[in-house]
């Protein structure tokens, strides 16, 4: 029983340092000498990168923002497995730690952090594949409708909680998609009052 509470408290614990890692930010500063926090949205994911380096630094911060949250999830797999109450908590804690790592990183005074749907959606590509794949099918298709990322983003927040109680029928699983989903409305919440007055860029 320690050593598992030791593991755990270790893999939560570099779950958050590695999601505390700006990729976008390390990115745009070696190969564009540029500060994404001053330019455009001032975000440091994905969508702010295409616009400093076009898409092949925005689909790099992409994948790496995706991997803070697939690799904790997936080390915490394989050390607890996926059955029982106790063993989904753990797997959980760890995956919400990265994310948290990503929205809140150490290594930035805790500011200025991305908004959290690459990291959601890599921790639940290991968790639950069938829950983002069908959230991804929203994100595309009302991204293509209203030619905003946002919109699209939200969307598959708002699919991801549904889709996992679905996939997976399980209530730690299912309340860590929600805790996502909210938190990634609060990160959005410059771009939903942008949306309902429609002064949201567009792609």
């Amino acid at each position: 029983m320690y050593v598992e509470i030791l593991v755990a408290v270790t893999l939560i614990t570099g779950a958050y340092l590695f999601g505390s890692i700006p990729f976008g930010l390390v990115l745009s500063r070696i190969f564009f000498s540029a500060d994404l926090r001053t330019i455009g949205s001032g975000n440091i994911g994905a969508t702010n990168a295409r616009r400093v380096g076009g898409w092949p630094l925005g689909l790099a911060t992409l994948i790496l923002d995706m991997a803070k949250g697939a690799i904790p999830a997936a080390i915490g797999l394989l050390f607890f497995g996926r059955s029982g109450y106790m063993a989904q908590t753990a797997v959980c804690l760890a995956a919400l730690a990265a994310f948290l790592g990503h929205l809140y990183p150490v290594y930035l005074g805790c500011k200025t952090g991305g908004k959290g749907v690459a990291t959601a959606g890599g921790c639940f590509l290991v968790l639950s594949p069938v829950a983002v794949f069908s959230s991804l099918a929203v994100f595309i298709g009302v991204t293509a409708l209203f030619k905003r990322v946002s919109a699209g983003s939200l969307a598959a927040a708002a699919m991801l909680p549904i889709a996992v109680y679905f996939a997976e029928k399980s209530a730690v699983f299912f309340l860590l998609a929600m805790v996502f989903f909210i938190l990634i409305l609060v990160r959005h919440r410059e771009n939903i009052i942008r949306l309902a007055n429609n002064t949201e860029p567009r792609i």
